[in-house]
């Protein structure tokens, strides 16, 4: 079971972004990379095509190595670390600052 998954909530723990938080859209496990919607926004030149005549400048996201990235605990919203329990036969994430049940 991963300690993260798509669509939780993190916080950016370093970096020029430090201290925003987002949800995260893409996760790659061996790579040890996560992307997190409006975080390391970066510029790319693309150039013109049928969809986009102009062309120009796009903003993209661009990834945050996985340690540096926490996940947000439900009840303090603050960043917190995950451990994995068995509960009721079932796995389930808690938060190791809070105890509470992550969904």
């Amino acid at each position: 079971m991963q300690k993260l998954k798509l669509n939780d909530e993190v916080i950016i723990l370093a970096g020029k972004d430090k201290g925003k938080t987002g949800l995260l859209t893409r996760l790659n496990v061996k790579g040890k990379k996560a992307w997190v919607k409006g975080i390391n926004v970066l510029k790319k030149a693309v150039k013109p095509t049928q969809e986009n005549p102009n062309g120009g400048l796009m903003d993209i996201e661009g990834s945050v190595h996985l340690s540096n990235v926490a996940l947000v605990s439900p009840k303090t919203k603050k960043s917190t670390r995950v451990r994995i329990e068995e509960r009721e036969g079932k796995k389930v994430r808690v938060a190791v600052s809070c105890g509470s049940v992550i969904d």
